[in-house]
């Protein structure tokens, strides 16, 4: 077996953020010897071009010809997940029961679906599950070495508390910036970054327009960010749990070039978005989650999203007692509302279970949860005040907010910013330790508050895409005034037979 990786020079900074229009850094080549804890023999290898700064999340992508879905998904729990110990490229772990109860409801997941191609890591536990999920399809899984896990060289193997243990201060590196993490003489993130670049290209160069990919938790981040065009120190901000499906849009450019690209899902997980868990392996007490309001009479009497303050459908109606279900273990301190009825009617759904929750029981006190209105959660009103041409408006689809003209961009951008400190000025007001916020708004305005929560700007706004009735969860293991970590984007399971496919067909050329 042969590792193919790259010693890059020393950086300073990886603060800033790499847009797609810049040029790419000139590159050096390098060779050396690479020593890996799981093997003792030192491998020569062959002369790669160095890393810069930004690792190269800034250079575009390939040129596509038709679009092209890519299916990203975590293996199952295995059995050093469930010991606590660091695995990275090692190949010593296998799924446990759980693990692979958890690849069999992700096959289940995605039954419907027409992939073309499956590419997997060849390391066992993401074998097996590429193995379980693809099931009885008749074309071969293609391995791709380049798809291992992170490697983590003298980490590997070892306990959590014995990397603390044996390496201090360079296991608190790895824990809190990671991009400058070094061990070994390696930068392992900024290699990963390296890696996921390179494996893009190999996929969509690939002949198919759905493909499923089934890796591990670092290398599933790396690619959805080097994607979008996120550096390395996006590092734990964007979560894959065990078996959680993440889904790329890649839409080609008329002109040619790199196509855009769009973030349809992030972790959909086989079990709760909601439930307890660290992120960014760390433990959290802080919460925003975002519940899009559910399908309203407008979309079925105009088909155009934002053509007056209507209320929800029948469809709606079910999607808000959904989302208010799937929150019913929680205890939510207060809910913002957009005004719009369709927002606020969602609300007062997810405030009455939530208020009920505790009572279920004989001698029961119904428990008060704030709920408020904020007017910058009205994005509605944005849209219909535009001198924009709106009749022919395409429907809400991946990658749509890069239709709109930049000043309708820059106004949904300048009141998402507000409406996003007032949700972090109320999550940073409760008292309690613990603090779980809900907004209730329109998919737009939840979109800029993902981006503004990233610290993106307004040209990533077609970077993500929300379904009516969706919930993302937004973790802040550092308190408000810390960075965020996204938890998940777009889920849509807990409102089951009723909610939108997680992967469409894509055939007889259907787009997205």
């Amino acid at each position: 077996m042969v590792l193919l990786l790259t010693t890059p020079p020393p950086s300073s900074s990886f603060s800033s953020l790499c847009l797609r229009h810049r040029n790419p850094p000139n590159y050096a080549s390098r060779c050396g010897f690479v020593r890996c804890s799981s093997s003792v023999q030192e491998i020569q290898k062959p002369p790669v071009e160095g890393l810069s700064s930004d690792l190269r999340a800034s250079e575009p992508l390939p040129p596509i010809r038709a679009p092209k879905r890519v299916v990203l998904v975590r293996h199952g729990q295995s059995t050093w997940n469930a010991e606590g110990r660091i695995q990275g490229s090692s190949n010593f772990s296998v799924l446990t029961k759980k693990g692979e109860s958890q690849a069999d409801t992700s096959r289940q997941m995605l039954i419907d679906d027409k992939f073309d191609a499956c590419f997997a890591s060849p390391l066992e536990r993401s074998k097996r599950t590429a193995e379980i999920i693809w099931g009885g399809r008749n074309e071969s899984i293609i391995p791709e070495y380049e798809l291992r896990e992170i490697d983590l060289y003298s980490f590997q193997g070892l306990l959590k508390n014995e990397g603390k243990e044996r390496y201090g201060s360079a296991y608190r590196q790895w824990q809190v910036d990671a991009a400058n993490f070094i061990i070994d003489g390696h930068y392992p993130v900024r290699e990963l970054w390296e890696r996921a670049r390179n494996c893009w290209t190999k996929i969509l160069a690939h002949d198919s327009s759905s493909v499923l990919v089934v890796a591990h938790n670092a290398v599933n981040q790396a690619l959805v960010a080097t994607a979008i065009g996120l550096g390395a120190e996006y590092f734990r901000c964007l979560l894959q749990s065990n078996c959680g499906v993440s889904v790329l849009d890649f839409i080609p450019r008329p002109e040619g070039g790199s196509p855009d690209i769009c973030l349809n899902r992030l972790n959909q997980t086989p079990g709760s978005p909601v439930a307890g868990g660290k992120s960014g392996g760390r433990d959290t007490s802080k919460r925003i989650i975002l519940v899009c309001n559910g399908s309203t009479q407008g979309n079925t009497e105009n088909g155009f999203p934002f053509a007056g303050d209507h209320p929800m459908n029948m469809l709606g109606v079910i999607q808000s007692q959904k989302s208010a279900e799937l929150l019913l273990d929680l205890k939510v301190s207060s809910i913002i509302s957009s005004p719009k009825k369709a927002c606020f009617d969602t609300a007062m759904t997810i405030s009455k279970v939530q208020e009920a929750a505790d009572c279920l029981g004989a001698d029961c006190v119904p428990r008060y949860v704030e709920l408020k209105q904020n007017g910058n959660l009205d994005i509605e009103t944005i849209f219909q005040q535009s001198k924009m041409d709106l009749s022919n408006f395409p429907p809400i689809q991946p990658g749509w907010l890069n239709k709109i003209d930049d000043g309708l961009r820059t106004k949904l951008w300048d009141q998402s910013g507000k409406a996003w400190q007032f949700l972090l000025d109320e999550i940073s007001d409760k008292s309690s330790e613990e603090g779980v916020l809900v907004a209730v708004a329109h998919p737009a305005i939840h979109i800029a508050l993902m981006v503004h929560c990233l610290n993106l700007t307004k040209e990533w706004l077609g970077s993500f895409h929300l379904d009516e009735g969706s919930v993302s969860v937004l973790d802040f293991p550092d308190g408000p005034k810390g960075r965020g970590v996204i938890r998940c984007i777009n889920y849509t399971a807990h409102l089951g037979r009723w909610s939108i496919p997680i992967t469409r067909s894509t055939e007889d050329g259907e787009e997205f």
